[in-house]
């Protein structure tokens, strides 16, 4: 062939290849991820979603350019090559058996719900299936990744909501821990991070991102405060390493939809999506 004769990007098949993408869960998360994947997105589509409401999903993709099918949580992974777990955690487990089952991209929000599931990681190995943890509202992963390849003597992370934000958390209602009525800054809990994700499942998935990526659940240690004072959802994170210290601190903005989420979490999601198709991607 040619250079004249040569096949242009848009009319080259495997160029045009699209990957789909099944959202489970419309709310703080799900719906803004739709949203920027419905405006368009190089490398992905949006192919599906999954919601218990399905007149309230409706209902929110109603302005979409295209409209994905609504379809049940355990037929997603049915529909999508990426499926993105963004429902309560309650329902997690639904949606990773399935996805995982048939081989798809798994990608969960609620990371705290992954770590009293390690099975899944050897389920994931035996489908031919991934499990891509999104970095969410925290930040340094990749420093935290990189200096787990050697020895790391600690992983601290201490967390500051305000009061509201933890409000439900089970840890809480087990105890009898009314945040309310709390008028100064008060830790509710210390511990690691295993207990930190089974206790306030809606709150720490930050922390089990960070046990993934540096020395596991048991030995990254957790501490929550609830903070009248805070405003935002404040992480700050130390570790001593032998080929470095860390301290990082990050302050997220609540979402309005959801106080227990950040703004940046479904952000930080979409990041994650396009570097699974970027020709270049920035980060390990």
């Amino acid at each position: 062939m040619s250079r004249s004769e040569s096949v242009l990007p848009e009319q080259n098949p495997a160029a045009a290849a699209k990957l789909t993408v099944g959202i489970a869960g419309l709310g703080a998360i799900g719906l803004h991820l739709a949203k920027a994947l419905d405006q368009g997105v190089e490398g992905l589509r949006l192919a599906a979603v999954a919601a218990r409401d399905h007149a309230k999903a409706a209902a929110n993709l109603a302005g979409f350019r295209v409209k994905p099918p609504i379809v049940g949580l355990a037929e997603l992974a049915d529909h999508a090559d990426i499926v993105v777990e963004a429902a309560p955690a309650a329902v997690f487990e639904e949606i990773a058996v399935a996805a995982i089952g048939k081989g798809r991209i798994f990608v969960p929000s609620s990371v705290g719900a992954l770590l009293p599931r390690m099975h899944l990681v050897e389920r994931a190995r035996q489908t031919g299936a991934r499990i891509v943890v999104p970095t969410g509202a925290l930040l340094g992963l990749d420093a935290v990744r990189a200096a787990a390849e050697g020895p790391v003597e600690s992983v601290t992370i201490q967390t500051r909501k305000p009061p509201r934000g933890l409000e439900g958390a089970p840890y809480l209602v087990k105890n009898d821990i009314d945040v309310g009525a709390i008028t100064e800054a008060t830790r509710v809990f210390a511990g690691n991070a295993f207990d930190a994700a089974q206790g306030f499942p809606a709150n720490v998935n930050v922390a089990a991102a960070l046990a993934l990526a540096g020395i596991g659940p048991e030995r990254t240690m957790v501490e929550i405060w609830a903070d009248p004072a805070q405003t935002r959802n404040k992480h700050t994170i130390l570790v001593e390493a032998a080929a470095a210290r860390l301290t990082m601190t990050i302050e997220n903005v609540p979402s309005e939809e959801n106080p227990r989420t950040g703004k940046i979490t479904p952000l930080s999601i979409l990041a994650c999506l396009r570097g699974l198709t970027s020709t270049l991607k920035v980060g390990s």
